[in-house]
């Protein structure tokens, strides 16, 4: 779904692959590769895609919103206390990553 949801924003925002490929600091291939679904982009990366979209990564990984959910979402069981919204919001976007990491893996 991330190659699909690429192609879909990208083209949404008249962006071009060398558009792209220079916001997140690599070759144009090598986001075209993204975008094929031959390469998947590094964390740090699809933060950049989510916030240049602004979109969740959730969005951006499998073109859906979660529905229901509290501002701090499925986090209750951390201790959120001295964090930073700005910070929630990190480990939210690391724990999508790592769901969709681990789907990446069952699927190969």
């Amino acid at each position: 779904m991330l190659k699909e949801q690429l192609i879909k924003l990208r083209k949404e925002n008249n962006k071009t692959q060398e558009d792209l490929a220079k916001l997140l600091g690599v070759t144009r291939p090598a986001y075209t590769a993204y975008e094929s679904g031959k390469r998947n982009p590094d964390y740090e990366s699809l933060i950049k895609l989510s916030e240049y979209y602004d979109v969740s990564l959730d969005f951006l990984l499998t073109g859906k919103e979660k529905d229901g959910e509290t501002e701090k979402g499925n986090l209750f069981f951390f201790d959120m206390e001295g964090l930073s919204e700005e910070e929630i919001e990190d480990i939210k976007r690391h724990i999508e990553y790592v769901k969709w990491k681990a789907s990446q893996g069952r699927q190969e």
